[in-house]
């Protein structure tokens, strides 16, 4: 798995990061469950004193999942993928431009790298994958600025529910010219666009401090390619490994 970002929003290595591949194991989640993620620029570094997404990458975080017949077979860049949350902008009255604005990844340094992250109630159960996603924007004021940073978890859904949200494929569903991926956040900002789907499932635009408070009791340390439910103790037992995608 590759910490650099991807570029370049036709390339396979959109869906679910560089040199990824499948692996053997499946994190067991409950239609309803809340699943927290994490993520950190730098492997290894999950200190709260550093800044999760540092170095003024600010710009949205989103969460998709994809159905899939076997998630320890499925390729990402060939699934379709629904959008169930979505953390992006909100003004700051007191910025003089973006850089100074609300994005999903203040929301993410302001609680040490953790989203916390509703699966749908009412989806049919199966096998899953999830992506979690940070595009950074510092540089996107050129085509091909914009940095996505992304990994895939593998799933198996439980529960009675039926619903089958139509999905977009990914690559395919961003195109470099979007306003959420070509802009420049670094002049006066009046709205923001994220790219993909609208509509997600759940959505945020808070100031980070009250977001920080809503999720202050989900604040368990995993690292980026981890995944647990909350109501699971004990992060630590190996299980937490075997669902992500590995190298």
């Amino acid at each position: 798995m590759s910490n650099s970002p991807v570029q370049d929003v036709t390339s396979a290595d959109l869906a679910c990061n560089a040199g990824t591949k499948a692996v053997s194991g499946v994190c067991a989640v409950a239609a309803g469950d809340t699943v927290t993620l994490e993520m950190h620029q730098q492997p290894g570094d999950r200190s709260c004193t550093n800044e999760a997404i540092g170095g003024d990458h600010f710009g949205p975080v989103q969460v998709y999942m994809a159905a899939v017949d076997d998630a320890t077979s499925a390729v990402g860049a060939d699934a379709s993928w629904f959008k169930i949350f979505a953390d992006t902008w909100a003004a700051n009255p007191s910025a003089t431009n973006g850089d100074g604005d609300y994005w999903g990844t203040n929301d993410l340094n302001s609680c040490c790298g953790l989203m916390s992250v509703k699966i749908p109630e009412d989806i049919a159960p199966g096998d899953y994958l999830l992506r979690g996603e940070a595009l950074a924007l510092h540089s996107a004021g050129s085509t091909g600025g914009g940095q996505f940073y992304m990994t895939c978890f593998q799933l198996k859904v439980t529960g009675s529910g039926t619903a089958v949200p139509e999905g977009v494929s990914l690559p395919g569903a961003y195109a470099a010219s979007d306003p959420g991926i070509l802009i420049n956040i670094h002049a006066t900002m009046t709205e923001y666009t994220a790219p993909g789907p609208t509509g997600a499932l759940q959505s945020m635009s808070f100031h980070s401090l009250f977001f920080s408070l809503l999720i202050s009791s989900c604040c368990i340390l995993f690292h980026l390619a981890d995944i647990i439910r909350d109501s699971v103790l004990g992060w630590f037992n190996e299980e937490r490994w075997r669902s992500m995608r590995g190298v």
